[in-house]
């Protein structure tokens, strides 16, 4: 299980303060899903949690421990993540799948099973990745992710380029490995209804502020802002402050 929390954390470029004095604390073992409208955010929230970027102020924990303090190579192991849009290495579809584990020793890595999770058959494996489609290049990036056995996943809109069923099948695992090894998931999605579908818990940003977060049931059927009820309603504009 991972706990992962932000104190009054900001992140401000020379150009534009993107994240606002964000405290959150993510609970170990759950899906949370961070929803919003484009700029709000997300995904610089999700790097900070990997150290692609530090935040300017405040502070980001792990399982109470501040990130900080770890090596960069070792959090990134344990945090995994998977981009909008898929980043492989040249090379086969079995070579990019052991990669992470062999960088740790690992000298048999189980290629097929990694390919069966993400809905892959084995014939995949000699494949070169430069020949496979964006959504089975997304399969493996996930599949390549989890090989590395990370105890919490951060997914940047995984499934946006996906099929109905790629979809369903990327959801499926997500919960079922959420409630096998009690996986913590952070997962970014424009998608209200597989927030609906997947979400355990929900979290609402918007030019850079964390407007509200709860319980997906309750987020949804019960807002408690007003900004809130504008997103769930799709009329949020840019004008609400």
């Amino acid at each position: 299980m991972k706990k992962i929390e932000f104190k009054e954390v900001s992140y401000v470029t020379s150009e534009k303060e993107i994240l606002k004095n964000i405290s959150i604390r993510f609970v170990g073992g759950a899906i949370h899903t961070i929803v919003g409208p484009s700029g709000a955010g997300k995904s610089t929230l999700i790097k900070l949690i990997n150290r692609l970027i530090d935040p300017t102020h405040g502070s980001i924990l792990i399982d109470d421990v501040d990130i900080k303090t770890m090596d960069v190579i070792d959090l990134r192991r344990k945090i995994g993540m998977v981009f909008q849009k898929p980043h492989l290495f040249e090379g086969t579809v079995k070579e990019n799948i052991e990669y992470g584990p062999m960088l740790k020793g690992e000298k048999n890595v189980d290629v097929k099973y990694y390919l069966s999770i993400v809905g892959l058959n084995n014939e995949y494996a000699t494949r070169d990745v430069k020949n496979l489609s964006g959504g089975e290049q997304q399969r493996v990036s996930i599949a390549r992710t989890l090989a590395n056995k990370p105890e919490a996943l951060l997914l940047d809109e995984p499934t946006s380029a996906l099929d109905p069923t790629s979809t369903e099948t990327i959801e499926k695992l997500m919960i079922e490995l959420k409630e096998k090894i009690n996986l913590t998931i952070i997962w970014i999605t424009h998608n209200i209804d597989q927030a609906k579908r997947i979400g355990d818990y929900t979290a609402l940003l918007n030019k850079g502020q964390l407007i509200e977060y709860a319980k997906t049931h309750d987020f949804f059927t019960s807002p408690q802002n007003e900004i809130t009820e504008l997103f769930i309603q799709g009329k949020l504009k840019e004008e609400v402050k």
